[in-house]
């Protein structure tokens, strides 16, 4: 394993600087003719976080998947929220997912292309995801990958990769993703920053380092497209691809070699961060949404922002908004109770009580998790996990009970925020409006949803600097 150790900030200014207008103007060449539909299975609800004007579904039936492809726009998501999942259902739900792509290609007569969204820290199911849509793509449409893309390239939450490691930005500094807390994962840990070294170790050395195909910044930052594609072409069983990057520069010239590849008869799978789809379907830019956009007309009654996130930039961001002066109620939820008879429920009602009448006031409302479970003695790791898994449902359960209608709902946290989508909310399909700070994506509630129409804010937990929840807040007081 090759030893990574951390940089400035400031080295990512050293590089030569990209040539944005030559980059997107070779990508618009490359993708004419390129139609292939962009199916993104997204691992948790924060994947839509470049995107806007796509649709989001939060099951994968026959009839989603239809609709998704009949759609005029290039691509649209899947929620799967799989990293919340255990390996077998995971297993279970992408092979199904495999088969009824396939089932919808051939009804609307579309060729497709998979992205398997993952974190950009590298957490997940990798790579159970890709090698069981390998498997099924392959079964039911009769051709096999020769490729598996890695790019976890995402600048708007610090992410960046050069010298095929991987790199998480805190503060001033760039530290390599395996010395990070996202590295020490209970579910999802790893030790590898350099990306073909965590390659070799997530396969369990079936594909060793030193086989991986590497697409280095050097070569995308001169515009050598030309390189790519014949990497990209000479690419044999389900090769791993890593691709270098810091800045969209970068990415619009590797996409643009890809679709070359693609349109000359090769196929690929992508595993990446939320960067990449929006590049390979061309989606614009679009400014930031502000808080005068997501204003619901004559709607007086007051927001609610849960917080159920506990890696610590969350819970920094949590100190901050408290700290900010800001006309708000705070409402703790007491993850303690668990350990008490009937302690959740009683905590639920009680929240639920005190947040109606906060919000029917037109008080923006806070409700977030006590930061700390405290074990007793004796308890052991399944007993941990029932806790943690209960705890998730009784916060989302407030959302479920809840009958004021928020004048917009902010949720943070990867797993808050998609069982408040799907459990409490109960959103089939919603429309991605954008982005109301770089990497938080809003969703405009569909009609079948608890509160239709209404704006719901999907905030990761590991996203944004200390004031962005402040910031947010604060657009809308």
């Amino acid at each position: 394993m090759k030893a990574c150790k951390r940089q400035p900030a400031a080295v990512l200014s050293s590089f030569p600087a990209p040539d944005d207008a030559a980059s997107e103007a070779m990508l618009k060449k490359a993708l004419a003719g390129f139609r292939k539909k962009i199916v993104v299975l997204d691992d948790d609800p924060t994947g839509t976080q470049t995107v806007h004007d796509v649709s989001v579904f939060t099951d994968w039936e026959e009839s989603s998947l239809l609709e998704g492809f009949q759609e005029d726009s290039p691509l649209f998501f899947v929620l799967t929220n799989s990293r919340s999942f255990s390996a077998e259902e995971t297993a279970r739900v992408h092979a199904r997912i495999a088969e009824r792509i396939c089932k919808a290609a051939r009804k609307t007569g579309k060729d497709f292309f998979v992205v398997s969204r993952g974190d950009s820290t590298l957490r997940g199911h990798y790579p159970l995801e890709t090698e069981t849509l390998r498997e099924g793509i392959s079964s039911a449409a009769g051709f096999d990958f020769d490729g598996e893309i890695l790019c976890p390239f995402f600048p708007e939450g610090g992410r960046y990769t050069f010298g095929n490691v991987h790199y998480v930005k805190e503060g001033n500094e760039l530290v390599p993703a395996g010395m990070t807390e996202f590295a020490r994962d209970q579910t999802f840990g790893y030790s590898s920053s350099d990306l073909t070294d965590y390659v070799a170790e997530k396969t369990g050395g079936v594909y060793p380092a030193e086989n991986c195909v590497c697409i280095s910044l050097e070569e995308l930052r001169r515009g050598d497209a030309e390189t790519v594609f014949q990497k990209l072409t000479a690419a044999r069983d389900f090769a791993k691809i890593i691709v270098n990057a810091t800045a969209y520069a970068d990415l619009n010239v590797f996409c643009a070699a890809l679709a070359r590849a693609e349109k000359s008869g090769k196929h690929f799978l992508a595993r990446t961060a939320a960067a990449f789809p929006k590049v390979l379907a061309d989606i614009s830019d679009r400014p930031l949404l502000s808080g005068k956009e997501l204003e619901c007309a004559g709607d007086q009654n007051g927001a609610l922002i849960l917080v159920g996130s506990h890696v610590k930039k969350t819970t920094d961001q949590l100190e901050a908004l408290a700290k900010s002066g800001l006309k708000l109620k705070f409402v703790e939820f007491h993850v303690n109770a668990f350990f008490e008879e009937n302690g959740l429920e009683a905590e639920v009602n009680r929240i639920v009580r005190e947040a109606e009448t906060l919000i029917a006031q037109g008080t923006t409302t806070v409700i977030y998790t006590s930061r700390k479970l405290l074990i007793p003695r004796g308890k052991d790791r399944e007993e941990i996990l029932r806790a943690s898994v209960e705890i998730s449902n009784s916060l989302t359960g407030i959302i479920t009970r809840l009958q004021e209608k928020p004048r917009f709902l902010l949720a943070k946290g990867g797993i808050t925020s998609s069982d408040v989508a799907t459990k409490a909310l109960g959103i089939r399909k919603a429309r991605v409006m954008g982005q109301i700070r770089p990497g938080i994506p809003v969703w405009m509630t569909g009609a079948e949803s608890k509160f239709p129409g209404m704006p719901y804010i999907i905030f990761p937990g590991n996203v944004g600097e200390i004031s962005t929840l402040r910031e947010i807040v604060e657009e809308f007081l």
